[in-house]
């Protein structure tokens, strides 16, 4: 298997090739792709969004993490807090960095790539604490979370546009090793 490389990355240069990574990896199809791209975009140029990348040696986007300080006012923090209220859980918008997204393609999961990509960008975060959302299962992603420390703090969430359930996760910073 190829040497993948961990470093910086100008996501907003690269929001197509990341996409087409989140593509492969989470199923979406163009329509999602398109409306993603500009959620993408938007939420680079908010103060203190940050993103990594990961590449092989032939410099193939193979896994991409972007987050940024949490607002209550985003429209992620407006659909989750009536959950994370009900569980008393609500604290948890405050003072955190939030894992926006976390992709790596199918082909390379599973070599630790997702979990260097999160610790690594987890570990520059001034906050006190990371939150994330991920769907309600137990999927690879869910395992790998719960052994960084994440602990379910409200689900299952309902996100409008999704057909699936999922769970908002939070964990102290910095994260388990």
């Amino acid at each position: 298997m190829e040497n993948v490389v961990i470093g910086p990355g100008d996501l907003a240069a690269h929001v197509d090739e990341a996409l087409a990574v989140q593509a492969v990896a989470f199923g979406l199809g163009p329509d999602e792709v398109a409306i993603r791209r500009q959620i993408v975009l938007r939420h680079l140029a908010c103060d203190g969004a940050r993103a990594l990348e990961a590449r092989t040696g032939r410099g193939r986007l193979v896994g991409f993490v972007y987050g940024l300080p949490n607002d209550r006012t985003h429209w992620w923090s407006s659909v989750v807090q009536p959950y994370l209220r009900r569980e008393g859980n609500d604290e948890w918008l405050d003072d955190s960095f939030v894992i926006t997204e976390l992709h790596v393609l199918p082909d390379f999961q599973g070599r630790g790539i997702g979990r260097a990509l999160i610790t690594s960008i987890t570990d520059t975060a001034a906050e006190p604490r990371s939150i994330l959302s991920a769907i309600d299962g137990d999927t690879p992603a869910r395992r790998l979370y719960h052994a960084l420390g994440y602990r379910d703090l409200a689900r299952p969430v309902h996100f409008p546009s999704a057909a699936r359930p999922y769970a908002v996760m939070g964990a102290p910073l910095p994260l388990l090793r």
